[in-house]
């Protein structure tokens, strides 16, 4: 069985494999592969690029997200993301930019550069109602680690479940929200999820954070409510991304902007190959592989 994968790097981190894989290492496949692992980028190829590959019947991705893989890759092979490899940082994210806003860090960090002492009180996180919007391995992991905050949590998902409202809640769910973190898939349905509606339902004061991509939000919509001053906003992705120099959400003192880093960690090769290997071990062995996408994520 042949395998091509991204990084040279990854190949021992991947663990003891069955005997008769044969790694091959590149951006993506020159020889006909069974199995292909891109790169943290990598994209769907044309239809032409898969076509020459008879031989490949699993795609498996490094990214949490699917969305622009979904659709492209043809019917007989399987695509798997990286659900779970990214959790830890992601989560660790949107904890940071959360406190920062609430204790005010960006305030303090431009008087910091003026060298001016800039003495004031700040919020604080204790008490706050988080609402986290997308229930699964991410925006758990965000719950877990905001818990001994002293928060309240919600959180929502498309279909309810024990302890998880259903996303036709939101509009009922919104206004009693401090904090709002996006942590959904970008699918068909979550495409413009936030829209001026969304925004408008938020409480004066509230915070929108977004882990998730940008195209979750109508941009145009989210820059008109922020530039009135009612609501904050923490932003690792932008819709389009980069963001364009000129664009009025850099200079908005209630953004916070980070430049989709929230998984680029140093221990990211390490979870993303491990499971790389255990999925190659599965496939080897007949077993059903893991984080197979359906629906789009």
């Amino acid at each position: 069985m042949r395998v091509c994968v991204a990084h040279e790097n990854g190949v021992e981190l991947m663990g003891e494999l069955p005997v008769g894989i044969d790694i091959v290492v590149a951006p993506e496949p020159d020889v006909d592969v069974e199995v292909w692992v891109p790169s943290f980028l990598g994209t769907a190829p044309p239809a032409a690029a898969f076509a020459r590959l008879t031989a490949l019947r699993v795609v498996q991705l490094l990214t949490a997200g699917a969305d622009t893989w979904v659709g492209r890759v043809p019917g007989h092979v399987t695509l798997c993301d990286a659900r779970g490899v990214h959790t830890s940082a992601t989560a660790e994210w949107a904890v940071t930019a959360i406190l920062a806003h609430v204790r005010d860090f960006p305030h303090f960090a431009r008087a910091q550069s003026r060298s001016e002492w800039a003495y004031r009180r700040t919020d604080e996180l204790a008490g706050k109602r988080v609402l986290i919007v997308g229930a699964g391995s991410i925006g758990e992991g965000v719950a877990d680690r905001l818990r001994p905050f002293e928060v309240s949590l919600t959180l929502v998902a498309r279909r309810p479940r024990a302890g998880v409202h259903g996303v036709d809640e939101l509009p009922a769910l919104l206004p009693a929200a401090d904090i709002v973190v996006l942590t959904v898939p970008l699918t068909d349905a979550t495409i413009g999820l936030v829209d001026g509606d969304f925004l408008a339902a938020m409480r004066d004061g509230a915070l929108l954070v977004n882990a998730s991509r940008g195209r979750v939000v109508d941009a145009q919509a989210l820059t008109l409510e922020l530039a009135k001053g009612r609501l904050g906003a923490a932003l690792d992705v932008t819709d389009p991304e980069p963001l364009p120099a000129g664009d009025p959400l850099w200079q908005l003192p209630n953004v916070l902007l980070t430049p989709h880093i929230a998984a680029s960690v140093g221990g990211v090769l390490v979870r993303a190959y491990s499971l790389v290997g255990d999925q190659l071990r599965r496939y080897a062995a007949g077993e059903p592989l893991l984080n197979v996408v359906t629906e789009g994520y």
